[in-house]
């Protein structure tokens, strides 16, 4: 079942979104999972309805509260405006709301793009987050320490990639395997927002299919 939902945290703060209950009578558990730059977008549902079909209740904030964009400068105005620190400590509420609905849910963060970057964010801010799987997004050092994070991390990162190139994720790596973080960082030779089926200047199928395949291995295996 899908809906437009509103979360509410233990400290009863709103959290507007999008949530999907797991299908097939089967609860594996439970994902929140944060959108791109764009918004809260038919697309990103089309996520959270997939992971529902394999078994978990997801819930996708919408950090914009209502806004959606097409256009990459308006994107970038809505991402330039929006509380980063805001942004992360909803997440959180998320997560401890899934938690508190179904006592003993295991609840990961997965996110794209600027999703990615705030997925790791949430990580090393919030200890109760299970796993995280970060699409193409690394957090500036001063927004997060990634090496903060103790839960278990697969990345999912394009070899032709301007803002998360190849040099930060290698960097990325090197800081969490230091840090003792049980981290598993793929590459993929296609472009940045590779997984975005919207997108058809980026998408690249037979990577989006494999991320997917072992997203989905990921957290089956994390959040049983």
């Amino acid at each position: 079942m899908t809906e437009q939902a509103k979360l509410t945290s233990a400290d009863g703060t709103e959290l507007p979104g999008y949530l999907t209950r797991a299908q097939g009578g089967t609860n594996r558990g439970a994902v929140v999972v944060i959108h791109e730059w764009w918004g809260l977008t038919e697309q990103l549902r089309g996520v959270a309805d997939r992971l529902a079909r394999e078994g978990f209740t997801v819930f996708a904030p919408d950090l914009y509260r209502g806004r959606v964009t097409k256009d990459a400068a308006e994107a970038e105005k809505l991402m330039g405006a929006m509380d980063r620190r805001q942004a992360v400590q909803d997440i959180s509420r998320a997560v401890e709301a899934l938690r508190r609905h179904a006592p003993g849910t295991k609840v990961a963060v997965l996110g794209f793009c600027m999703g990615g970057a705030l997925t790791l964010a949430a990580a090393a801010h919030d200890g109760q987050v299970a796993a995280a799987v970060p699409f193409y997004g690394i957090p500036p050092e001063e927004a997060a320490d990634v090496t903060k994070i103790r839960c278990p991390v697969l990345g999912h990162y394009a070899n032709i990639d301007d803002w998360c190139s190849p040099d930060r994720v290698d960097a990325l790596e090197k800081k969490l395997k230091g840090a003792g973080v049980p981290a598993e960082i793929h590459r993929y030779d296609a472009g940045h927002a590779f997984f975005n089926e919207k997108r058809p200047e980026v998408y690249s199928p037979q990577n989006a299919e494999l991320a997917w395949k072992r997203t989905v291995e990921f957290l089956r295996a994390k959040l049983g």
